[in-house]
C-alpha cells in the first residue's frame, strides 16, 4: 500500500457508488475521485443546491438524491429509490454542534453520524453487492463510551464528547457489521476509514477553545486538503487489498496526515459487549431490525 494515491484507484467502469454528504469536503473529494475513475456516483445529500454544483462539475456520471440523515423518514424515502449499488460510503457528518435534536428526537451528532447511517445501511443492505465503507475519526478517542445514553438524556451535554461518541459508534458499528458478515458467510464487506486531520468545512467552527488549536493547525499547514484526507476512504471503497473488518487511515504523524495504511481502532470498539449494546440500542431507537 506504499504511498497509495488517486492514481492507484482501479478502473471503476460499470460500478455504482452511493456517497452520503458528497456536496462538500471529504464526501465531495471522494465522489469526484470515484467518477474520475469511471464510476457512477449518487450524491446523497441534505443540501441539494451545493450537491448540484458538485454534480455539474463531475458530469453525467453523477446524480443527486435527497437524503437527510437527521430524519428517518428521509432515510426510508431515499432507500426506496435505490435499486442496486456496489458500494455504500457512509461519509456525512456533523462535528461539535450545540445540543440539538433530530426530527426523531435523537441527539443531532449521534443521530446524523451514526443512527442515520445505521438505518440507511440496514435498509440498503439487500441492494449493496460488494462493500459498506464507514468513515470514523481519530476523535473516537474522545468518547466516554456511553452507548447506554446515546441521546444524552442522563448527562450534561458536551459537544466534543458527543462527537467522539458518534465516531466511536461509527467505528464499533463497522467492526460489528464485518463480524456479522463473516458469521453469516456473506461476501459483502464492511470496511472503515478515517481522514486524519483534514482541513474541511467541519473544522474550526465549534465556538469552543478547540477552534484555536484547529486554526493554529491550519495556519501551520498540519491539516491536509480534503483530496488527501479522502484517500483512506477511497482505498477502503475500491482497493482489492482492503479486507472485511479493515480500518485505514493516514500513515504519518500518528495518523494525522499522509497516505493510506492499516490503522488501529480504539480498543473499546473491539469489546463485544459494547458492540452488542450499541447494536441493540441502535435498533431500538431507529425501530429497524437489522438482519445480516
Amino acid at each position: 500500500m506504499s504511498k497509495w494515491t488517486r492514481a492507484d484507484i482501479p478502473a471503476q467502469e460499470g460500478r455504482r457508488f452511493i456517497v452520503t454528504g458528497a456536496n462538500s469536503g471529504l464526501g465531495e473529494a471522494t465522489a469526484v475521485a470515484l467518477a474520475a475513475a469511471g464510476a457512477r456516483v449518487t450524491l446523497a445529500c441534505r443540501n441539494q443546491s451545493t450537491a448540484r454544483i458538485v454534480a455539474e462539475r463531475i458530469g453525467p456520471a453523477a446524480t443527486v438524491a435527497s437524503l437527510d440523515l437527521a430524519d428517518l423518514a428521509s432515510v426510508r424515502a431515499f432507500a426506496d429509490t435505490v435499486d442496486e449499488a456496489d458500494v455504500l460510503v457512509n461519509n456525512a457528518g456533523l462535528m461539535a454542534t450545540p445540543l440539538r435534536r433530530t426530527v426523531d428526537g435523537f441527539e443531532m451528532q449521534m443521530g446524523t453520524n451514526h443512527l442515520g447511517h445505521f438505518a440507511l445501511t440496514a435498509l440498503l443492505l439487500p441492494k449493496i453487492t460488494e462493500r459498506v465503507v464507514t468513515v470514523s475519526s481519530l476523535m473516537q478517542y474522545g468518547s466516554r463510551k456511553r452507548f447506554d445514553d446515546l441521546n444524552w438524556e442522563d448527562r450534561t451535554y458536551n459537544r466534543w464528547v458527543a462527537y467522539g461518541d458518534s465516531k466511536l459508534a461509527d467505528m464499533t458499528f463497522a467492526l460489528e457489521l464485518a463480524r456479522r458478515f463473516e458469521v453469516s458467510g456473506s461476501s459483502t464487506m464492511s470496511v472503515a476509514a478515517h481522514p486524519g486531520y483534514a482541513a474541511t468545512g467541519l473544522t474550526g467552527k465549534s465556538q469552543t477553545p478547540v477552534d484555536l488549536i484547529m486554526n493554529l493547525g491550519s495556519a501551520l499547514h498540519l491539516g491536509q486538503p480534503a483530496s488527501q484526507g479522502a484517500l483512506p476512504t477511497l482505498y477502503a471503497a475500491t482497493s482489492a487489498d482492503a479486507v472485511n473488518g479493515g480500518y485505514y487511515g493516514p500513515d504519518r504523524l500518528g495518523g494525522l496526515r499522509g497516505h493510506p495504511t492499516t490503522a488501529r481502532p480504539r480498543r473499546a470498539a473491539t469489546d463485544q459487549a459494547l458492540r452488542d449494546l450499541l447494536w441493540a440500542e441502535s435498533e431500538r431507537l431507529t425501530g429497524i431490525a437489522f438482519e445480516v
